[in-house]
């Protein structure tokens, strides 16, 4: 199995680990594989997480198929790729309706129809020459294999010897061929056809069907395991945590919150808290895992950490530096604690000094009366020098320097800063409505268009390079370099909701927006994608404009009311809507449908353009 696969069984097995810790009892995949409750996460397009079916195009052509049962897993993951796509559509038709499956001769039924007639395995091929032509198992796999490394000469004569069969010298026949099996000549033409075209990407069943079981078993996990399962695929991407931002959005379409970091109920790792999801130490920026490590063990031991003042007393000799609980800080780890991050920020190295001093005069035997005064007490026992300083540390009032909080845009830049991604919130979550609005593509569909092959099944729009497109994201970086002929450009790297992309800012439109160029400012940007083999795609940009919310194109919106349409109509306008699709500055049509209006995105408008929505709905039904 390959990295993916590696994972997936991983993230598997964490998750009936957390089951076990969480819950107390044993995961027990349903042995029938038959649950309608796990169905239904691909048929309502919840395939997020799912092995094998993450994809928009995959998610589509499960929404379509509403599978109920695991041979239509199992053929999902077989259709869905180069050459047997082309038989998706039909596949579907015929689930829906069997009856109407068209088979080229009567004697493919017993083969094909468990997959409602459409070749789908390298094992039906085999079975067809096998009992339609007589072919012994070894010479199946022959013409299997000639006809998937495409050896022309081969297959002429197989063809042959498929609809005529084969005889030796002696005239005993070695192989009967389909015309003495009772099929005609014609149909077996058509059949073997059908076969040498399927072949060449023909997927092998036993090879598809594991993958499927992989497949049911975490869509099982994330019907009946949800917290568990989010959480251990999380975990799978600590390491790279481009997709992270993509899995919390699914937590919040799950319904499932994800906590920020806690000093006191954090572990290394992504952990389920009353049925939400907790954030670990070990993935904040500059604490490592042995103090992570330390940091559990002590609290395991002595209890959970009072204050930020036990805390540094307690781990004082844990090698944990001031730069490690600077992060712990900004993370807010402390944030249940009375101090605010700010007061923590203004004090801790006076805090962390304080202790340290202690300790050194303590080592040294010169614990004076200014230092005693601090607990309140200079009674002097029998109890040892060391003892006296430990009850005047537990007592000690340290000086903190109070200050109001942070702003919140501020809180999450040091919540990104230190996590690299948004727990708590999200700078633009107040703006979703507004973006959806206003964009055309978002850092998703980016990833998507490197992952789209030819003929995928998709409802998004088709992507090509050079293709107009407006995006919304907040500037995390801005690098600027000149040109070898003494030309400034910019590199950008902005973020959205779900992740980041890198925008090409040429001088002339670099002039027009470097005074906005800033980190942590919002903008619109206007470009024309990159779409380059085995590069990430980007966008080339010819506008920037600060994004503050506002609908920048009211006044150029195309109200299209289609209550009173035709069906054909509908059609046609869906068609031109979808064909003319581009920059949203140009124009957004909007759809009527009785007292209903809904956005159907942008295109890119023109007088001739204009003609033909005219001549399809009719000018008494637009509007602007």
């Amino acid at each position: 199995m390959d990295f993916l696969g590696l994972r997936t069984l991983t993230v598997i097995q964490d998750t009936i680990d957390l089951v076990k810790q969480n819950r107390g009892i044993d995961v027990k995949f349903d042995r029938d594989m038959n649950d309608p409750n796990v169905y239904k996460l691909w048929q309502n397009g919840d395939s997020m997480g799912i092995f094998q079916f993450e994809s928009q195009g995959m998610t589509n052509f499960m929404k379509e198929l509403k599978p109920d049962c695991l041979e239509d897993i199992i053929a999902g993951v077989s259709l869905y790729r180069p050459g047997p796509m082309d038989q998706i559509p039909r596949y579907i038709a015929n689930k829906q309706d069997p009856e109407h499956a068209v088979y080229t001769h009567p004697a493919l039924k017993p083969i094909l129809e468990v997959t409602y007639g459409c070749m789908v395995y390298q094992e039906q091929v085999m079975q067809i020459v096998r009992d339609l032509a007589g072919y012994s198992l070894g010479r199946a796999d022959l013409v299997r294999r000639a006809m998937g490394k495409k050896k022309l000469d081969v297959m002429a004569k197989e063809r042959e010897y498929f609809i005529h069969g084969q005889v030796d010298d002696d005239g005993n026949v070695l192989i009967p061929g389909c015309v003495r099996n009772g099929i005609d000549e014609k149909s077996a033409n058509t059949i073997f056809d059908e076969m040498a075209e399927f072949a060449k990407y023909a997927f092998n069943k036993s090879h598809a069907a594991a993958y499927a079981v992989v497949s049911y078993q975490t869509a099982y996990l994330k019907a009946y395991y949800k917290e568990e399962f989010m959480a251990a695929t999380l975990n799978s991407f600590l390491g790279n945590l481009d997709k992270v931002p993509l899995y919390i959005e699914e937590c919040r379409k799950m319904g499932i919150q994800i906590l920020k970091p806690d000093i006191n109920k954090s572990f290394t790792r992504f952990t389920v808290d009353d049925g939400k999801i907790r954030f670990g130490l070990g993935s904040i920026k500059n604490v490592g895992t042995s103090v992570v490590d330390a940091i559990v063990s002590n609290r395991q031991n002595g209890g959970e950490f009072k204050d930020f003042a036990d805390f540094c007393e307690r781990m004082e000799n844990e090698s944990v530096n001031k730069k490690c609980i600077e992060s712990l800080i900004k993370a807010g780890v402390f944030d249940e604690f009375e101090q605010t991050r700010s007061t923590l920020m203004a004090s801790y190295e006076d805090i962390i000094d304080s202790i340290s001093d202690t300790s050194k005069k303590s080592l040294k035997g010169q614990v004076t009366m200014f230092d005693l005064a601090f607990g309140g007490s200079t009674e002097d026992n029998s109890d040892s020098e060391s003892n006296s300083v430990n009850n005047q540390l537990d007592k000690m009032k340290y000086k903190y320097t109070i200050l109001k909080e942070y702003s919140e845009k501020e809180l999450l830049s040091m919540e990104k800063e230190m996590l690299g991604l948004y727990i708590s919130g999200h700078p633009l979550e107040g703006l979703r409505e507004k973006i959806e609005q206003e964009t055309t593509i978002n850092t998703i569909r980016m990833k998507e268009i490197q992952e789209v092959e030819e003929g995928e099944l998709n409802d998004i729009p088709k992507y090509r390079d050079g293709q107009m497109v407006r995006i919304v994201g907040i500037i995390n970086s801005v690098k600027k370099k000149y040109t070898k002929t003494n030309k400034i450009m910019a590199f950008v790297t902005i973020e959205d909701l779900y992740g980041q992309c890198e925008i090409i800012i040429f001088e002339n439109c670099y002039q027009m927006c470097s005074n906005i160029l800033m980190d942590e400012n919002i903008v619109l940007i206007e470009g024309r994608l990159s779409i380059r083999e085995d590069e990430d795609v980007k966008i080339v940009a010819n506008k920037i404009i600060e994004f503050k919310g506002e609908d920048t194109h009211k006044s150029n919106v195309l109200k299209i009311n289609i209550t009173d349409l035709s069906d054909t109509q509908k059609d046609r306008l869906r068609g031109i809507i979808k064909f003319f699709a581009g920059d949203r500055n140009n124009c957004r049509i909007d759809i009527q449908n009785g007292d209903k209006v809904d956005s159907a995105g942008g295109v890119l408008m023109s007088d001739e353009i204009l003609k033909e929505f005219v001549d399809i709905v009719g000018a008494e039904n637009i509007s602007k």
